[in-house]
C-alpha cells in the first residue's frame, strides 16, 4: 500500500469511527447506511461531484458551501451532514470514498454480516448465487452479502475475496500456473 493511500485509510477510519459511535449512540445506524446509499450513487455518478471532492482548485470556504448544499438536496441525517462540513473545514473530502466503505464495513461487522467480493467469467444466476451465498455463510459463521461483478477474461470459474482470504478457481489462473510450471522445466 503506498503511503499516501495508508494516510487516507487512517483519515477514513477515524472519521468513519466516530460516526459510528456517535450514529450508534443516537440509534441512528439506519439514518447512516441511506447517507451510504446516497453518497455512493453521487460518487459513481457525478463527475462534478469527485471533482469537488478531490481538486485543490476550491477553497474550503467554496467546499464548505457545495457539501451543505449538496448534503440538505441530498436529505442526509444531522450526523453525516455534520461530519461532511467539518470534512471540508480540514480539507478532507478526498478520503470520502474510503470513509464510504469503511463506515459500511463496520456497520456489517457490527451486524455479524461480510461482503464477499465475487469476479466470475459469465453473470451467476439467482440459483449458483445463493448457493454460494450459503456455503460461504456456512464457512465464515456470517452472514454473507455478495457483491459480483464480470469478467471474462478469467474464461470460466470464480475468484471469491472475503475479507483477507482468496480463493482463485478462474481457469486464466490455472493456465498461468501451468505456463509458470513449464517455463520452470524448459
Amino acid at each position: 500500500m503506498s503511503e499516501t493511500a495508508s494516510i487516507s485509510t487512517g483519515i477514513a477510519q477515524r472519521y468513519a469511527s466516530a460516526v459510528y459511535d456517535l450514529a450508534k449512540d443516537g440509534d441512528k445506524v439506519k439514518d447512516i447506511e441511506s447517507d451510504l446509499d446516497a453518497l455512493n450513487e453521487a460518487l459513481n455518478g457525478s463527475e462534478d461531484f469527485r471533482d469537488l471532492i478531490n481538486s485543490p482548485v476550491y477553497t474550503r470556504d467554496e467546499q464548505g458551501k457545495a457539501i451543505t448544499a449538496l448534503a440538505k438536496k441530498m436529505n442526509l441525517s444531522s450526523i453525516m451532514s455534520s461530519t461532511l462540513a467539518l470534512m471540508a473545514s480540514k480539507r478532507r473530502l478526498f478520503v470520502l470514498p474510503q470513509l464510504v466503505r469503511t463506515l459500511r464495513e463496520q456497520i456489517a461487522e457490527d451486524k455479524g454480516e461480510v461482503t464477499a467480493d465475487v469476479v466470475s467469467a459469465k453473470a451467476l444466476t439467482k440459483a449458483q448465487s445463493d448457493k454460494l451465498a450459503k456455503t460461504l455463510t456456512a464457512n465464515t459463521g456470517k452472514t454473507v452479502t455478495l457483491q459480483t461483478t464480470v469478467d471474462e477474461s478469467l474464461i470460466g470459474g470464480l475468484i471469491v475475496k472475503v475479507g483477507s482470504k482468496m480463493i482463485d478457481t478462474s481457469i486464466r489462473s490455472k493456465l498461468n500456473s501451468l505456463q509458470n510450471v513449464m517455463k520452470e522445466v524448459g
